[in-house]
């Protein structure tokens, strides 16, 4: 490619890098802490009370805050904040759910909403009261859920394409589910397969969303037949085979909304991608106390924590994903170039969690032939 492309890599959790660690059980301040240390705790324990003790946070691999934040936090309210990777959504809930009579933390957070259901009815999480954001209300999950788990932040997953090499190219993007299915877009696409991807599922769920029940095994013949390229994971099919992410030959690919302010052209000081809004099922993060945890008064403190404007800040460049709060100002870059869908796809998550693994295996069925 003839432009020279500012690439910014960061941890993300709805962007799926699978970041490599042995620190089960690490602080985020450095040592490690066993969840035994925390002991009993007064779910109404006061800030007095709660100084001394442990608040162990399952979470996905990616999880990531600036150090200084938490450790503000800590001196603040003499909570010692340890943090327990647990793999992607997917593995973070399954664990969770196997392990629902015996938790092995106090709070949860990276259960989205593809997940949220299955967690829920494993009797995870326990009710809790935590103050939102006036804009996150909209994104409270339904039933009991609603009272068990709190949004933390939200991204969609969407098709993305490389404007700058389809100008080189002299060619016009696609602009819709359709078009990628067309011949003149024919083998131009670069997919994460929904049984081994977050972003893949979501793209899964976009389009039974968009083509119902009895139209996506269709459409994934056609998109199939046009040449689409499978990949195991979002991170192959950006940086392995996306021309706007690395040195592939595909410039289209499903990515997220958040990816057009990763890809600023340093000379023009504009983004060389785009996400086809048209094309978005939005993915939503949620965090909740366990039920049985040994410090639940504690782990509301890091709910509230979570939810604080000075978190919900560092979100963007710390993890590639939207705030809940809409009232956080946004980076430059994200300003400019994030452009979330106004009206995104979507599937409940009590459909989600009664059909996924059907739909996946008629994935599985369609993509293996």
């Amino acid at each position: 490619m003839s432009h020279s492309m500012r690439r910014r890599t960061r941890r993300a959790g709805l962007l799926g890098l699978a970041l490599a660690t042995a620190l089960s059980g690490c602080s985020l301040m450095g040592g490690t802490e066993k969840h035994e240390a925390s002991g009993g705790t007064d779910p109404s324990a006061g800030p007095d009370e709660l100084r001394g003790t442990t608040v162990v946070l399952a979470t996905h691999e990616s999880f990531s805050l600036p150090k200084k934040l938490v450790k503000a936090f800590q001196e603040e309210t003499g909570i010692t904040l340890t943090v327990r990777p647990s793999g992607d959504a997917g593995e973070l809930t399954t664990k969770l759910a196997l392990n629902a009579d015996n938790p092995f933390a106090d709070l949860a957070f990276g259960v989205d909403n593809t997940f949220a259901t299955r967690a829920v009815e494993a009797g995870v999480f326990a009710d809790t009261e935590v103050d939102l954001p006036a804009s996150a209300e909209k994104l409270r999950l339904e039933g009991k859920a609603a009272s068990q788990l709190v949004p933390v932040d939200q991204a969609s997953v969407c098709v993305n394409v490389d404007t700058a090499w389809f100008a080189d190219h002299d060619q016009s993007p696609p602009q819709s589910f359709d078009d990628l299915a067309d011949p003149a877009w024919r083998d131009l696409t670069a997919i994460p397969a929904a049984t081994t991807s977050s972003p893949g599922l979501a793209f899964l769920l976009a389009t039974i969303a968009e083509f119902g029940e009895d139209g996506w095994q269709g459409y994934w013949e056609r998109l199939l037949d046009n040449g689409a390229k499978l990949s195991s994971g979002w991170s192959d099919a950006y940086y392995s085979d996306f021309t706007g992410g690395g040195e592939g030959d595909r410039p289209i690919v499903v990515s997220y909304d958040t990816s057009p302010a990763f890809t600023i052209d340093e000379e023009s000081g504009t983004s060389t991608t785009e996400a086809l809004l048209d094309t978005c099922f939005r993915q939503v993060e949620y965090a909740g106390v366990l039920a049985g945890a040994k410090n639940p008064a504690g782990a509301a403190r890091v709910l509230e924590f979570l939810l604080s404007p000075e978190v919900q800040a560092a979100l963007p460049e710390q993890m590639y994903v939207f705030p809940v709060d809409d009232t956080v100002k946004l980076p430059a870059d994200w300003a400019a170039y994030a452009k979330q869908p106004s009206e995104p796809l979507q599937v409940s998550s009590a459909e989600i969690d009664e059909n996924r693994q059907k739909w996946l295996t008629e994935w599985t069925d369609l993509t293996s032939r």
